[in-house]
């Protein structure tokens, strides 16, 4: 069993191989007093326990992740994690499967709202070279 602290640095670790290591330190840098154990919170709990669970590849886990953040409406993490997502290489084919998926199960106003948002990304990134991480099953 883990303490919390090793806990927190396994979720850092993961955190960082699943959004990119500018997005961990912008959310470190923005962390205040008042948002300070929300973060250890999502590090231990989001990051640490539940991303490195070995039942489901990371590949998988991005997927339902986005799927579940179109049914919540949750645009802005639904974009962070397109956008991490298509920077380690996965496929906008996958992701786009994935929307057209989930216009018969959350609604085809949810499903055009995150074409729109994942269209952009898909866009802006076309020419940047993803960073693929090891054991992302990508």
């Amino acid at each position: 069993m883990m303490d919390e602290a090793e806990r927190h640095a396994l979720g850092m670790r993961t955190r960082r191989s699943v959004l990119g290591e500018a997005h961990v330190d912008r959310a470190v840098e923005n962390t205040t007093p008042f948002t300070a154990d929300f973060q250890d919170l999502i590090t231990r709990l989001a990051w640490g326990e539940i991303w490195t669970r070995p039942g489901i590849d990371r590949s998988t886990r991005r997927l339902l992740t986005m799927a579940m953040l179109i049914a919540l409406n949750r645009g802005d993490e639904f974009k962070m994690h397109v956008r991490a997502a298509l920077e380690h290489g996965m496929d906008p084919e996958l992701i786009k499967e994935m929307i057209l998926q989930s216009a018969v199960y959350c609604g085809v106003p949810a499903a055009n709202t995150a074409f729109h948002q994942a269209a952009e990304l898909v866009e802006a990134l076309k020419d940047k070279p993803s960073h693929a991480i090891e054991g992302d099953g990508q």
